[in-house]
């Protein structure tokens, strides 16, 4: 049974080398960071992990899940390491091509890259991407991070993106690039998984919805000649309930992410981290 952790925020209170060791010590499969580079003073977009949509405070403060998880490379060497989740849309792939690989090859082929597309429009928009047609840049993006990771010269024509041929290096250590987890729970999320994806990555589900996305993606990879056994599936950002991991295991999870809760200190992470690993692992 494969037990992540994820990281509470504020994300940079404790150093990701201190967090990812502890949980590397402890037994944990892998360690997570999301992202959000900016949070808008002004927004109408409605956070869809509350029931009256107010974004929490700690919505500002996100560390760079990359240089975190970098810093957790160097001071690991077996712990998985992944973003819950990488807005693909506020990345230009050109440079998050780079970025990846370089991450993956330096921690000898541990990086788990989890995607989503985001809910906050003012956001997304503030970054550059095309909130109401996301879901259509990320598919654009993936693909054309496929080339730039297995191409000794990658080129990509697209509406979104649009480069000639390019040399990019260092590939990624794992081959033909690291696994491409997808977040969500959007109507064509499944379809999306088996077309571009290695992996789903929902977070506010149940085992019973586990299940039923599970027999969606068998029946797709039937439908398009694609391997189940390529196919993963991670439930993100859950709490320390062995009973609760153990259903969404049996449900056809393969990982299950625990989030948690807030610390500030070096010693509150080792004994938060302790007390979650008595309770799941």
């Amino acid at each position: 049974m494969k037990i992540g952790i994820s990281t509470p925020l504020p994300a940079y209170k404790v150093p990701a080398a201190a967090t990812a060791t502890k949980a590397e010590s402890l037994g944990f499969d892998s360690i997570w960071y999301a992202e959000h580079p900016i949070l808008p003073v002004n927004t109408n977009s409605p956070w869809p992990g509350s029931s009256d949509g107010k974004i929490p405070w700690t919505y500002a403060h996100f560390a760079d899940p990359y240089i975190a998880l970098a810093q957790a490379s160097g001071a690991t060497s077996k712990i998985k390491l992944a973003t819950g989740i990488t807005l693909i849309p506020e990345r230009n792939p050109l440079v998050l091509a780079k970025t990846v690989s370089t991450l993956d090859l330096f921690s000898k082929g541990r990086f788990i890259l989890g995607i989503g597309t985001g809910w906050l429009r003012e956001e997304t928009e503030i970054m550059g991407g095309d909130f109401p047609h996301r879901w259509t840049q990320t598919k654009e993006s993936l693909l054309a991070l496929k080339e730039l990771w297995t191409k000794e010269e990658a080129e990509f024509h697209g509406k979104y993106y649009n480069f000639p041929p390019v040399k990019m290096y260092p590939k990624p250590m794992q081959k033909p690039h690291p696994p491409i987890l997808i977040g969500g729970m959007a109507k064509r999320v499944f379809n999306r998984i088996v077309e571009v994806g290695d992996g789903w990555l929902p977070n506010r589900v149940t085992p019973k919805e586990i299940q039923n996305g599970k027999s969606k993606i068998e029946s797709l990879c039937v439908e398009n000649n694609r391997s189940v056994s390529e196919i993963s599936i991670t439930v993100y950002g859950q709490p320390a309930d062995k009973q609760l991991i153990t259903d969404f295991i049996n449900a056809g999870a393969d990982r299950v992410v625990v989030s948690p809760q807030y610390y500030e200190t070096e010693k509150e992470m080792n004994n938060e981290l302790e007390d979650i690993a008595q309770l799941v692992l």
